[in-house]
């Protein structure tokens, strides 16, 4: 099968997937949300220049990006529309534990997860529609299926908006019942899109069998460069090691689950653009969690050493 016959792939998808979709991506909001407070917010009062650098390359510098890897590339359509619709999206919320886990700024991180996730009700709808209409061959698409820009909003604010500020009410109003349910409520929610995705994949396996040098090649290379710009947006902005690997992070961890729902929502069972987003969701943890687990050790052994240091 040819990457453009890609384009006309309709992906295997049951009746009331969506809807399941949808509520399961509900719940993992309503579970970040319980782990946010207003004073999360007062980080970027606290500390205003690096979380506006990292938020600038999330929501600025990575779909810029993108269009232009979209444009060396030059992939099928649907693959490019897919690797748009990822880079729209806010960060993903195992950004912060795997920001913690590689001793990166684990309250940089979850402010950028926060003020992030608020603003995607108008940045996602605005990257997808600014940038997918300056390549050809995506706009094509999106017009194709007549994308409203006032439906893309509703959806992001259903799907993303309302769980996210139910959860922040659930955390204020009452915090003991929210710090109860936080870790199993997380737990539970991020199971649950995993196993849909990985159903999703296995169901659709012959498009990722006939692809797979296509989409996993796309996706690892797309993944790698939101990485290192993340990184190199720090660094150019002179920030501290801390921060830059909590920036990399927060650029490279993409909200897969919201990009796989708009892709059904709005392209829907377009192959590569559902495709895209849902290996994404699989990449984004394997390539985040490894780079994390260098980083964790580099800082482990410079912590020893300094403290050796230190002592003598």
């Amino acid at each position: 099968m040819s990457g453009a016959q890609l384009d006309q792939v309709a992906l295997a998808l049951e009746p009331g997937s969506l809807v399941v979709l949808n509520v399961v991506l509900a719940l993992v909001m309503i579970g970040v949300a319980l782990d946010l407070r207003p004073a999360d917010f007062a980080g970027v009062a606290r500390s205003p220049r690096a979380a506006i650098v990292g938020l600038l390359g999330q929501m600025v510098v990575l779909p810029a990006l993108t269009f232009a890897l979209v444009v060396v590339l030059r992939p099928p359509p649907s693959v490019a529309l897919g690797m748009m619709l990822v880079a729209a999206c806010p960060g993903g919320n195992m950004s912060n534990f795997i920001t913690h886990l590689a001793r990166g700024n684990t309250e940089l991180s979850v402010t950028m997860t926060a003020i992030g996730t608020v603003l995607a009700v108008a940045t996602t709808p605005f990257n997808l529609a600014f940038w997918s209409g300056l390549n050809a061959d995506t706009a094509a698409l999106v017009q194709a299926v007549a994308l409203s820009p006032g439906e893309l909003v509703g959806t992001v604010v259903a799907v993303l908006g309302a769980p996210l500020a139910l959860g922040m009410l659930v955390a204020a109003r009452w915090p003991r019942a929210a710090d109860r349910l936080r870790a199993p409520f997380r737990l539970f929610s991020m199971a649950c899109l995993g196993l849909f995705i990985a159903i999703g994949i296995s169901r659709n396996a012959g498009v990722l069998v006939d692809h797979w040098a296509l989409l996993m090649g796309v996706v690892a290379l797309h993944n790698g460069l939101a990485l290192l710009s993340g990184w190199l947006v720090a660094r150019t902005a002179g920030l501290q090691g801390r921060d830059r690997r909590a920036i990399a992070i927060e650029v490279g961890i993409q909200n897969a689950g919201l990009a796989l729902v708009l892709a059904f929502d709005f392209f829907p069972g377009l192959g590569g653009t559902a495709m895209i987003a849902a290996w994404w969701g699989v990449w984004h943890l394997i390539a985040g969690l490894t780079l994390a687990t260098v980083w964790r050790r580099r800082a482990l052994r410079a912590e020893d050493a300094q403290a050796q240091a230190t002592t003598t």
